[in-house]
């Protein structure tokens, strides 16, 4: 997966994640939702086989830190789901 930054400003980002589809942007939109300072979390992508997904993230906050935050809560919440499966 690449991230390419379009647009970076304290309150607001605007970037693209090559080679991620719906499920991994839905998850991260998601997880950006749980930070009470995001104001906006969403994605597009504009065609289903071609598009690359773009997301905006804005935040009362510094919205860099808001999506390392939910990224590294991402990374976590997947290693305690391995951690489950391999116990069954």
């Amino acid at each position: 997966m690449e991230i390419t930054i379009l647009e970076s400003k304290k309150h607001r980002l605007v970037f693209e994640l090559r080679g991620a589809d719906h499920t991994f942007c839905n998850a991260l939109k998601q997880e950006l939702w749980h930070d009470e300072a995001v104001k906006v979390a969403a994605y597009n992508i504009d065609h289903p086989l071609v598009g690359v997904p773009k997301f905006v993230v804005e935040s009362s906050a510094d919205a860099k830190e808001a999506l390392l935050g939910a990224s590294s809560r991402l990374q976590k919440r997947n290693k305690d789901f391995l951690a489950a499966f391999e116990k069954l």
